[in-house]
């Protein structure tokens, strides 16, 4: 008897072993770095016991995440993706065996420390653009979005276990325990990227193509209405409605700055996520994916503006678990379509733009909400914020004719969008 289709639609794993191999190595990669952040921001605030030392781990992965996501992207449209993922797979490994290292021997530099987290993620940013265009390589048209929902679910279920884990595993064992864990899990990782085949691009990305730059992805994106009305969408999501760096206030003014509770707010998006991911199967089906996007960013808003409101905790957790659930069904299209839209010759590029968009876009989301706060409150913050995004969405939906009506394909073709191809004929 088959599993009604509303539950996690599972037909990518059951039947295509590469895409198998990639998803049980991009859990593992997953949960090992939810597992040494936490070991990081703990040894940091060890080393330094100062708010700055801590924050500076922001800037040692943020910024190689920008300049490296970008120049990944070019690579990723210029050789063998699964030949760079490897190399950047092996880089990751270094990074983790040096982190437990250091541990090991008691390292007191934070600048070392610092040194080796930049390391490991300039090696995951250069090859998360080509990584991002596996699932479309590996799976019929109509099977993408229910692959990019199965490695949603591992994300936010490594966002769930990781920091619990890790907080047993260092309290019991310290950082060296922790950090060999991230080590074992890319390696694991490492394992899964030589099974797979090899991936060129497609369309004539040879000689040519190394001379071209990441701007070809912003060219191609800006001449294709579905591409930049869903980068549209979720930069308007996340700059105006992005909550995080308000917990600690709300946690504060409302809930007497429990502990507890500050956590629990991180928890219930995450639950939010797993959930709507276990039960995305309707939802990966649907071939309306621009608008269900759309939907999806508009329920964020209001859930968070919802947020904003409540005073009761039990009704805090349950918006954020909605604006949770509803983060994980417009990720889960927005990537789909993303992937579908674009020519294969500029996929590493488009992904490594919308890459950036997804690091730069909740960072200074978090930026402007704790701005506004502290001029403000933390509930005009998140009312106001939440109201804007509902609206700046509803401008790119009445804007944008042609992403509200796009319908996944029901085969992998190259894009025949008028727009598309001429930005291909340009760029090329």
């Amino acid at each position: 008897m088959k599993a009604p289709v509303w539950f996690l639609d599972t037909r990518p794993l059951r039947g295509n072993q590469p895409f198998r191999d990639m998803w049980i190595g991009s859990a593992a990669s997953q949960l090992g770095g939810q597992i040494a952040t936490v070991a990081v921001l703990a040894q940091v605030w060890e080393l330094t016991g100062s708010p700055v030392g801590t924050g500076a781990i922001g800037f040692a992965t943020g910024l190689p995440m920008v300049l490296f996501g970008l120049l990944g992207g070019t690579l990723a449209d210029t050789v063998d993706r699964c030949a760079l993922v490897r190399a950047t797979t092996a880089g990751q490994l270094l990074a983790a065996a040096g982190l437990c290292v250091q541990a090991l021997m008691d390292n007191t530099s934070v600048v070392l420390l610092l040194a080796l987290v930049a390391l490991g993620t300039s090696c995951s940013a250069l090859g998360a653009p080509a990584r991002r265009t596996f699932p479309v390589r590996l799976l019929p048209a109509e099977q993408v979005a229910a692959g990019l929902a199965l490695t949603n679910v591992s994300f936010q279920a490594a966002m769930l276990a990781g920091p619990a884990m890790a907080g047993l595993i260092i309290a019991r064992w310290d950082f060296p325990a922790a950090y060999a864990i991230q080590a074992l899990a890319v390696a694991v990782s490492m394992l899964t990227v030589l099974r797979l085949p090899a991936m060129k691009p497609e369309g004539g990305a040879t000689g040519g193509g190394r001379r071209r730059t990441e701007r070809g992805g912003w060219r191609v994106i800006l001449r294709c209405p579905t591409l930049w009305g869903s980068m549209a969408t979720d930069m308007s999501a996340t700059l105006l409605a992005m909550p995080i760096a308000l917990f600690p206030l709300v946690n504060e003014v409302r809930f007497d700055g429990n502990p507890r509770t500050l956590g629990l707010f991180l928890s219930a998006i995450a639950v939010g996520g797993i959930v709507a991911g276990l039960l995305s199967g309707t939802v990966t089906r649907w071939r309306r994916s621009g608008l269900v996007q759309l939907v999806a960013a508009a329920a964020w808003g209001l859930a968070l503006a919802g947020f904003g409101l409540v005073g009761q905790l039990w009704m805090a957790l349950a918006c954020l678990a909605v604006a949770g659930a509803a983060d994980t069904v417009s990720v889960v299209t927005r990537s789909a379509l993303v992937q579908l839209e674009t020519p294969d010759a500029y996929r590493g590029r488009v992904s490594s733009v919308e890459h950036v968009i997804g690091v730069a876009g909740p960072e200074l989301g978090n930026f402007r909400g704790g701005l506004l706060a502290s001029a403000t409150s933390a509930s005009f913050s998140l009312v106001t914020g939440g109201l804007s995004a509902v609206l700046a969405i509803a401008v790119v939906a009445v804007t944008n004719a042609p992403l509200r009506a796009y319908r996944t394909p029901s085969a992998v073709e190259e894009p025949t969008v008028p727009e598309v191809a001429d930005a291909a004929k340009k760029v090329g």
